[in-house]
């Protein structure tokens, strides 16, 4: 017995029929009670029916729950078989993702849509009664002026300009005009034949009177009022005169006139209103067969119901398929004419137009009535081809290949080959869907890893050069200082790469000459260091020259262009001359876009003097024990750039403990966030320490480039060049 119940579980589990989770044995369990209470509940009525009866309502909750809970099951059975393809799952995943928002946002779109064209058509209706209401503000105030002025002057208080307002406008044989000097009526009443002239607006001076403040301040007052069960249009004004107030009302009517010359060029107009409003013209036909409206949360809390009263206008014929009726309320609110008192929601305009005639208001002030045509055929269109797009996604989406386990089976592959270290391998690709262009993307990836691979060992070949690169150009600055009896000197290059564009030299000529020399080349890198070591050795090779003029010239191949200067001793070189050999030198050697700074200088230690020149290289300082500074700026522009130049010199007795300074734009130009470092705390250092060793005051500066520059990295090489006179 006990291998049976075990085989036919096992069908049954196969077959997906056993209860597995939790809420399916529930549910069987609740299967179960209700079916024994049944049959408990049949065996109870054959004793005594009411027992039975009382076991039935416990048979019906149990199967309640059942189904309940069966329903769960079920629907976990589909889902599990309905998604159990990966294809499956990515056009459900696509249906909730891409489907449903935009259905959800089309529905927004549609009701923010149809909001919007109610509240404008509110407002252009709102908008011509105020419209109306300012006109007959206009009037009064027209009318109280005249009357004023003709009670002033004791002539008969009749308003001639209404006689000829009532002759050239139609409007005026509608309205009613009245006047009161104090509280006296005046006889210009005017009112349309039938009607019941105005009362005397008492409320307007009332204290408790909600519009009472109002009125004193602006002396004016227009809304839609309620007088005698009608509703009005109507404004007053007041105006001082002999000591009395003139008050001037005027009114129209609020009916099928007034709201039909509105509803005219927008649609279908239905005034509502409680039985309290009487109508003068009789009642539209279709206004009968019209709904009444039931207004909660007006006065006392209580429902307030509106009768259709009449209806005028007519709804346009729709000009397409998404030309839509709009139906909109417009609630009216009125004021009491005898007490002043706002009343509750007493009677609302029920709108019928459509978009087509909003849109003809809406652009009505660019001139064109077709534009709103244009605008609704471009919105069908976009609504068309986004309609089109979201189809095409979808086909696409269903349309998704069988080949998604095996290219997923293809990268994992791939990855133990990667974790090999073999990134040779490369994974077939057969199709051209976007788990194609992974598969593509992943062979790229070990594509360029393995090219990575060997340009960082090509770069760590080139590094290890540019290693050697720095030690040769270590060699090429002077590795100690030079001291001359009557002068120090002290030079520091850090830069900014591996290597640097900048030079910076002292060549010793005798025991009482000195060639001080400071570049800065143009560019950086390995380019910049190469022309640098030219430099260098030029400049050496140069100033180790002893013989005569033409011995120096052969050095460099040939002649310096005609009037290169050179020093009346023929045995030697001036600065000038040296940068003219070496300007004819770079210009004949380097490309045209290469060239330097220079700035070289003599020191003849017996007469503290320093014979310079400067090829636009940063002026050198002499800073006195005093402060005070001097320029080393004679010479001309920068050198290598021009063939055929000449450059000036000069020379300067420099002063014992005046100290010389050399630097490059590397130590001036770093920038945060307060600028510049500047020439100008660069000289403030070196006078604040100049009476230091020149290494340690060398070292101060640098330090402060670092400070000012911070975590930023350093832009430019930083060098300088300290010479003291002794």
């Amino acid at each position: 017995m006990r291998d049976r119940y075990f085989k036919l579980r096992d069908r049954l589990l196969r077959a997906g029929l056993w209860p597995v989770s939790r809420v399916a044995r529930i549910a069987w369990y609740c299967l179960r009670m209700a079916a024994l209470l049944f049959v408990l509940g049949w065996l109870l009525q054959l004793v005594k029916p009411s027992w039975g009866q009382a076991v039935s309502g416990s048979v019906s909750f149990f199967l309640v729950v059942a189904a309940f809970l069966f329903c769960i099951v079920g629907f976990r059975a589909v889902k599990k078989k309905l998604l159990w393809r990966l294809r499956n799952r990515l056009i459900v995943t696509y249906v909730f993702i891409g489907v449903v928002p935009v259905i959800l946002l089309a529905a927004m779109a549609g009701v923010t849509l149809y909001w919007f064209a109610g509240q404008f058509a509110s407002f252009v209706v709102r908008h011509e009664i105020e419209s109306q209401l300012r006109n007959l503000e206009a009037a009064d105030t027209a009318i109280g002026n005249e009357l004023a002025a003709r009670i002033e002057h004791g002539a008969d208080p009749s308003p001639e300009s209404l006689s000829g307002l009532r002759k050239r406008d139609p409007r005026w044989l509608r309205r009613e005009v009245c006047a009161w000097q104090g509280k006296r009526p005046l006889p210009s009443c005017i009112a349309p034949q039938g009607a019941s002239l105005i009362a005397f607006p008492d409320f307007l001076n009332k204290e408790s009177s909600p519009y009472a403040e109002t009125f004193r301040q602006k002396q004016v007052f227009h809304q839609v009022v309620r007088d005698e069960g009608a509703l009005y249009l109507r404004a007053a004004a007041v105006f001082p005169v002999k000591g009395e107030i003139l008050t001037v009302v005027t009114s129209e009517p609020l009916d099928r006139v007034l709201l039909g010359g509105i509803a005219s060029e927008l649609g279908e107009f239905t005034l509502y209103a409680d039985s309290g409003i009487t109508v003068e013209a009789e009642k539209h036909e279709s206004a009968a067969s019209t709904s009444s409206l039931k207004i909660s949360g007006t006065k006392d809390d209580q429902t307030q119901t509106l009768h259709p009263t009449f209806q005028v206008g007519s709804l346009a014929a729709p000009r397409g398929v998404l030309d839509r009726e709009i139906q909109f309320p417009i609630v009216l609110p009125d004021v009491d004419w005898k007490t002043g008192a706002a009343e509750p929601v007493r009677a609302l305009v029920d709108i019928r137009t459509r978009p087509s005639v909003l849109y003809g208001h809406l652009f009505a002030a660019l001139g064109s009535s077709d534009l709103a045509i244009l605008l609704e055929y471009a919105l069908l269109a976009v609504g068309i081809v986004f309609a089109l797009m979201e189809a095409a996604a979808l086909v696409v989406g269903a349309r998704m290949t069988r080949t998604v386990t095996g290219a997923v089976a293809n990268l994992y592959e791939a990855t133990r080959h990667v974790d090999r270290g073999d990134f040779s391998h490369r994974i077939p690709v057969t199709s051209s869907d976007q788990l194609a262009q992974l598969s593509l993307s992943f062979n790229s990836m070990t594509a360029s890893i393995q090219k990575l691979i060997i340009e960082q060992k090509e770069k760590q070949r080139l590094e290890n050069e540019l290693v050697i690169a720095q030690e040769v150009q270590a060699q090429l600055f002077p590795r100690e200082a030079v001291h001359l009896e009557s002068l120090e000197v002290h030079g520091f290059c850090r830069p900014a790469r591996t290597v640097s564009g900048d030079y910076y030299d002292y060549v010793t000529v005798d025991p009482h000459k000195l060639i001080l020399a400071v570049g800065d080349i143009s560019g950086k890198g390995i380019s910049a260091a190469l022309l640098m070591a030219t430099i260098s050795s030029a400049v050496r090779a140069y100033s180790g020259q002893s013989s005569p003029r033409q011995r120096v010239l052969s050095a460099v191949g040939g002649f310096p262009p005609s009037g290169a200067g050179v020093s009346s001793n023929d045995s030697e070189l001036s600065p000038a001359a040296l940068l003219s050999l070496l300007n004819h030198q770079l210009y004949e050697s380097t490309p045209q876009e290469k060239y330097a700074t220079l700035f070289l200088g003599l020191y003849d230690g017996p007469g503290r003097r320093l014979t310079y020149s400067n090829g636009g290289h940063l002026p050198p300082l002499l800073i006195g024990r005093d402060g005070g500074v001097r320029r080393l700026e004679c010479g001309g522009t920068v050198v290598g750039l021009f063939d055929g130049l000449d450059w000036e010199e000069d020379s300067v007795v420099m002063r014992s403990g005046e100290i010389f300074l050399a630097y490059s734009d590397g130590v001036t130009e770093p920038e945060n966030e307060y600028g510049e470092f500047g020439e100008a705390r660069l000289l403030d250092l070196v006078r604040e320490n100049r009476h230091l060793p020149l290494a340690q005051i060398s070292q101060i500066v640098t330090t402060a480039v670092d400070d000012w520059i911070g975590d930023q990295e350093q832009p430019d090489d930083v060098t300088l060049v300290l010479a003291r006179a002794r």
